[in-house]
């Protein structure tokens, strides 16, 4: 069987004929080129239907070529596209996975051209970003993505990938990780097509797209907490309308927005601080940290016990000494900025909790602490930002164990999650 990256190539070549074909004789019936807040552009939604989409989760902006066009020229912010690449951003400079020496390496893989899972294929995931990680509690690991983009075979599309779904839904039962993460299977709305599990409006200024950012298992329901993005802004800057939790009790197939949880992007209130989420269970209680939109903000920290986690009134908020209830506002920084897409976890080999993000040289950092509150310990560097440039989400595989930590982390250029491997001194 051919390699996914040399099957979907084929695919390309062999549509890339025909839409010049169709160009050529009609050019009116295809859409004017646009620009879109990402290294590429997603010219395509989900009803592969005519439209413009952002991967914005990249904070980065660039565009593609003509009406029609697959070898046309582009630039993004540090790299420039030219006809004999024309989708560099979800190949990267090579197409291989960083070569990196130490105490870190790059496993495999999960999405994309490259992955031995085959997503493009099986489920249209083409590129795809974060890759947030939860125990269903059922032997499965579930794992959210972001905005997603797949192959398009739809000739109104502006080039040969559209398919824009603003989150995705896979799942793993693999528990041996040394040689990568197998994904079992996908929440899909038809066959061979992962589905956006939580709809978004995909309109510039109102709601661009809705990304999670967090999952946990609660009482054997499943949790995403997501939010809102109303626009893009400069690189790694965005505005959220809300944060909300979404609920699945068929194990990530559908979920429903749960209205009640919604935290309006307030900075009277102090919601503000938590339109980003990250989850970690203990002692009967769900630790909840919260960040701004956005990739300079500090961490924060609420909690609740787990019986009352949809309950807004039922949360306390840390406020360096103690507990205050029901305040946001109360809040203090635990960590302080800036805290980018962050992971928290309980480390059975370092008897520690452990956290997980990327600071502000696009570095992958850890740190520990005793109690979720703190004190953390200082930033130490996993993967740093000059030797895998673009990279950003750092999310822990719950199944992680003894003395080699497993996650997941992105980069912008080749827009796939790939899973990482550090070893623990």
């Amino acid at each position: 069987m051919p390699r996914p990256r040399t099957r979907l190539l084929t695919s390309l070549a062999t549509t890339a004929l025909s839409l010049a074909t169709l160009a050529a004789v009609a050019p009116a019936t295809l859409a004017p080129a646009a620009t879109a807040a990402t290294a590429g552009i997603l010219p395509c939604r989900s009803s592969d239907g005519p439209g413009t989409g952002s991967l914005g989760s990249t904070g980065l902006t660039g565009s593609v070529g003509g009406t029609g066009s697959i070898g046309g020229t582009g630039s993004s912010q540090g790299s420039s596209f030219g006809s004999t690449n024309p989708i560099p951003w979800l190949n990267g400079r090579d197409g291989g996975l960083p070569n990196l020496k130490g105490e870190t390496q790059a496993v495999q893989h999960i999405t994309g051209l490259d992955s031995p899972n085959d997503t493009a294929f099986r489920f249209n995931v083409v590129g795809t970003d974060l890759g947030i990680m939860w125990d269903n509690g059922g032997g499965q690991v579930l794992t959210a993505f972001g905005d997603t983009v797949g192959f398009s075979w739809n000739p109104l599309c502006q080039g040969l990938l559209g398919d824009w779904r603003s989150n995705v839904l896979l799942r793993s039962s693999d528990r041996d990780l040394s040689r990568g993460m197998r994904i079992d299977s996908a929440a899909l709305d038809r066959r061979n097509h992962a589905k956006e599990i939580i709809p978004s409006k995909k309109i510039n200024g109102v709601e661009m797209t809705t990304i999670p950012t967090a999952g946990i298992e609660v009482g054997g329901v499943q949790y995403i907490n997501y939010m809102s993005v109303r626009s893009w802004g400069l690189p790694g800057a965005w505005i959220t309308n809300f944060s909300a939790l979404a609920s699945s009790t068929d194990n990530g197939e559908n979920w429903t927005v749960l209205p009640t949880t919604a935290r309006t992007n307030d900075p009277v209130t102090g919601n503000h601080n938590f339109q980003m989420a990250a989850y970690v269970k203990s002692d009967g209680y769900v630790y909840a940290f919260g960040t701004p939109s956005g990739r300079d903000g500090a961490a924060y920290l609420s909690r609740v016990r787990e019986a009352d986690f949809t309950d807004q009134l039922a949360y306390e908020y840390w406020n360096g000494t103690g507990w205050t209830p029901t305040l946001p506002a109360a809040a203090v920084p635990v960590m302080a900025s800036p805290v980018s897409e962050m992971s928290v976890a309980y480390n059975d080999y370092l008897h520690k909790f452990v956290t997980l993000y990327t600071d502000a040289t696009s570095s992958v950092v850890m740190r520990t602490a005793d109690r979720p509150q703190g004190p953390w310990s200082t930033p130490k560097v996993l993967i740093s930002g000059r030797s895998v440039p673009g990279l950003y989400g750092a999310y822990i595989h719950p199944w992680s164990s003894g003395p080699d930590l497993y996650y997941v982390a992105t980069t912008w250029s080749d827009y796939n999650v790939m899973l990482m491997r550090t070893r623990l001194a």
